[in-house]
């Protein structure tokens, strides 16, 4: 992120916990700071990215009055409530906090395809939205400060939990005695098939909304099955049975639920709160 705005002919200041980080920063242009206070009160805007926004208030301090008058944008990961907390905490001591949820890996910031969602007053994300939109497309949720984490903590749910069926899958075959190579290819391109056999989000989106789980292609009933050959194939493999498990509890809640010959989608109805 500081190389990208470095090239985009902004003044940047930095700080990090490893000094030696910046070493290359500093050679393209970039000031090394020597204090957290030193880097704040170097520029009207600060961007923080941290391990979790614990460590912003380790790093700041409990009373930091070098923050009056800045503008933060956070894109630390923690939760949608942290980020209304720590929001509260900024105005306490006269700054103005936006909350920020960058969606691509560091190789892809400021690239094509990189976006961030942010949220928090619409008056911050205005006056540096030009600044944000070399980092990534800014996709400005609203007011709520905890929105971008909802959004960023709901994707990389999906991320996740993808990359575990991943590899719960590659252990299930290698447990065969089939090395990975001979699987993960079409298993990849699997991923990359899912919208095309369910539909893309807006349509997932209507269905849900309106309550509606056409089977006319496949029913809870049959996917449930399914899902309860997957267990039964992880246990025979003895590989870890603990995510197909999450998943035919899915299916078994959504069957006793009368849900049974309708789509997939049903499931909805009995993940939600």
């Amino acid at each position: 992120m500081a190389g990208t705005l470095l090239l985009g002919g902004h003044p940047v200041t930095v700080w990090n916990r490893t000094p030696g980080r910046a070493d290359g920063l500093v050679e393209a242009g970039a000031t090394l700071a020597a204090t957290p206070a030193e880097a704040v009160t170097a520029s009207p805007l600060t961007i923080i990215s941290l391990t979790d926004y614990a460590a912003i208030y380790q790093i700041l301090g409990e009373h930091p009055d070098f923050l009056t008058g800045r503008d933060l944008v956070n894109l630390s990961s923690d939760t949608p409530d942290a980020s209304r907390e720590a929001s509260a905490w900024a105005a306490d001591r006269g700054a103005r906090f936006l909350t920020g949820g960058i969606m691509v890996p560091a190789p892809a910031v400021g690239g094509p395809g990189a976006y961030v969602y942010y949220s928090g007053p619409s008056e911050v994300f205005a006056a540096h939205e030009p600044a944000l939109r070399l980092i990534g497309d800014p996709r400005y949720l609203g007011d709520d400060p905890g929105l971008a984490q909802l959004f960023y903590q709901a994707y990389l749910n999906v991320f996740l939990t993808a990359l575990s069926g991943l590899l719960h899958s590659t252990a299930m075959v290698t447990a065969a005695g089939t090395p990975a190579a001979d699987f993960l290819p079409d298993a990849m391109a699997m991923l990359t098939d899912v919208p095309a056999m369910v539909g893309n989000g807006a349509q997932i989106a209507a269905e849900i909304a309106a309550g509606k789980h056409p089977g006319d292609l496949s029913t809870v009933l049959m996917m449930g099955a399914t899902a309860g050959h997957i267990l039964r194939t992880s246990d025979q493999a003895g590989v870890d049975r603990a995510l197909p498990a999450a998943v035919k509890s899915h299916y078994d809640r959504a069957i006793a639920a009368g849900h049974g010959t309708r789509g997939w989608t049903a499931l909805y109805d009995v993940i939600k709160a």
